[in-house]
């Protein structure tokens, strides 16, 4: 695999479907190797207003799992998640492939892929509750679990972590963001 693997992660409500989603549409023709944005296939319904994704039900995704139509998936907060092996093509090209990932999941994507770059997406904690209110969602006890979650799920050694801050202007956030990605596919 000769593509960079852009593993973007981050707690719920720092607003890391607002920054792809930002860059998807404005990435643009960047210098350097094709930028391609995956979509995750996960156990959860679609939301207009959330995060473009696969839905999946429970049986489907079990079956695909084992069948190994999955190049990275994990579990989180009773849903399941899976990234398709079209990943390992797109790499294969010498694309750059961007990920929506999961904290607790790095380590296993980073056995699996050498060219994996970790981008966190944070924001305090008083943002992420407010951003978890909003979106409706979830009751008040899985807001604090995901909160918990957030706090709990600190990264260890992660090298070459890049971090962006998206407490502040959504606006702000979504530049610096674009300007990392362009940077790190740039080849």
């Amino acid at each position: 695999m000769t593509g960079i693997l852009v593993y973007v992660m981050g707690p719920s409500g720092a607003g890391k479907d607002s920054l792809l989603e930002y860059a998807r549409r404005n990435m643009g023709l960047a210098v350097g190797p094709p930028v391609i944005f995956t979509q995750r296939y996960i156990t959860r319904p679609a939301d207009p207003d959330g995060e473009r994704h696969l839905p999946l039900s429970r049986e489907e995704f079990r079956l695909r799992r084992a069948a190994g139509f999955f190049a990275l998936c994990w579990e989180s907060h009773g849903l399941s998640y899976g990234i398709g092996r079209e990943l390992d093509d797109i790499l294969a090209s010498g694309a750059a492939a961007v990920v929506s990932g999961s904290r607790l999941h790095l380590p296993e994507a980073r056995k699996r892929y050498s060219n994996l770059v970790p981008l966190l997406i944070t924001a305090r904690a008083d943002i992420l509750r407010s951003r978890l209110e909003k979106r409706g969602r979830e009751d008040a006890g899985s807001i604090e679990e995901r909160l918990d979650s957030a706090a709990a799920r600190e990264i260890g050694p992660a090298p070459g972590l890049i971090t962006v801050d998206n407490s502040g202007s959504l606006a702000t956030a979504q530049r610096n963001f674009l300007e990392i990605l362009r940077r790190i596919t740039a080849g």
